[in-house]
């Protein structure tokens, strides 16, 4: 699973993602700091099933710490996209291709606007933030209709002849970008097109709903302690749970002081505690974060990343394991894998997920919270600890 986070020049991309992941990237303020798309790991966390058993867990991937489990997500950084972009403009199309295998995207937005659309700075409140999101909704659409209507006049012909359907034509069109046909099919009956492409506003209007079908968003409204009250109460009021207030800037300082043993702080927290005394300007800016803190209950950083991964996009963390009774896998380590399921997925789903062999050879699994056997159409829950059984 690969998240992409997108948005304008000098939005705080690479700054929010570089508080998510831990990883250094070039932060300035001018447009395309970012030009290469940096990638990097973040987590997602879960209370872990190992306060079961008398041991703690040994993750293979990720960690875990007080009892909980951070998962690990991947995070892809791409370069900032401007107004034009599918007609090349900025980074244009590069930006584009870097996301093409994208699950889902988190749009990072200037919720201050301090920046232009192509990222010059500029006085909090000198800019609508709304028009950020709405310029990028409109790019991302044009790139999916730029694809479908390309060499259109040689096509139209096998479908006008019935060799192709139009939901095949466009699933052809779209392959690689990890868009099935029942998302195809979901924004047909969403938004009726004409394919030839000669309607390009009920094209637009496909692709946006497509887009949201197959490639959830979530919006963080980055530089939120700068951001004048009016535009966070406004963009809330519009975009209701899409939206998320952040500060990618504190975040990336409270992860700083806390390698640094200067403070214990845990991604998503609403405080964190001196560990040694601090310089002077060092207390007034970690004082100054505190008072944000109490206000806003954490940076919003680690719970943009969970909200996309638990209700955007609608997933499940699942414990597979060997040994229903201790929790483990065939050498003894105890939870060793957190497998992130789509809701609604089954045991089989997981088996699958596990290998492929282990999906095609199933016999039954088991639920090793409740011991209880399960079948292949079980629905696996959140934090669901599973036993597979199969065939030799």
């Amino acid at each position: 699973m690969e998240i992409g986070i997108v948005g304008k020049p000098n939005a705080g991309k690479s700054t929010f993602f570089s508080a998510v992941t831990d990883t250094v990237v070039d932060i300035a303020n001018y447009p395309f700091t970012t030009i290469d798309p940096n990638k990097g790991i973040g987590y997602i966390r879960i209370s872990c099933p190992h306060v079961d058993v008398s041991d703690h867990c040994n993750p293979r991937t990720g960690f875990c710490l007080n009892n909980i489990r951070y998962v690990p997500v991947e995070l892809v950084d791409v370069a900032g996209l401007v107004p034009g972009a599918h007609e090349g403009k900025g980074m244009g199309n590069k930006f584009l291709d870097d996301l093409r295998v994208a699950n889902g995207f988190i749009q990072v937005i200037d919720s201050s606007g301090s920046t232009s659309l192509t990222g010059e700075i500029a006085s909090p409140g000198t800019y609508d933030p709304v028009e950020e999101i709405k310029f990028l909704e409109d790019e991302l659409a044009y790139w999916i209709v730029d694809i479908i209507t390309k060499d259109i006049k040689k096509n139209i012909r096998n479908i006008t002849m019935g060799n192709k359907t139009v939901e095949e034509y466009i699933f052809d069109k779209l392959a690689g970008l990890g868009i099935s046909m029942e998302d195809i099919l979901a924004a047909m009956r969403a938004s009726p097109i004409d394919i030839s492409g000669e309607d390009k506003e009920a094209l637009l209007s496909f692709a946006k709903n497509l887009l949201k079908i197959s490639k959830p968003r979530i919006i963080a409204g980055n530089k939120a302690d700068i951001a004048p009250e009016e535009n966070i109460t406004r963009l809330k009021k519009l975009y209701g749970n899409e939206f998320y207030p952040t500060s990618g800037d504190y975040e990336l300082t409270l992860k700083k002081a806390a390698k640094l043993k200067i403070i214990e702080y845990f991604p998503g927290s609403q405080d964190f505690k001196y560990i040694k005394e601090p310089s002077v300007n060092q207390k007034n800016a970690l004082e100054k974060i505190r008072q944000y803190l109490a206000v806003h209950k954490s940076t919003g950083v680690q719970e943009v990343i969970e909200k996309m991964i638990f209700e955007n996009m609608d997933n499940v963390v699942v414990f597979p394991v060997q040994d229903e009774g201790k929790y483990t896998d065939s050498q003894g380590n105890i939870l060793p894998d957190a497998i992130i399921l789509k809701k609604g997925s089954t045991a089989r789903d997981l088996a699958y997920k596990i290998h492929t062999d282990l999906g095609k050879n199933f016999i039954r699994a088991v639920n090793a919270k409740t011991k209880m056997v399960i079948g292949q159409n079980y629905t696996v829950s959140m934090g669901d600890v599973i036993k597979i059984v199969s065939k030799k």
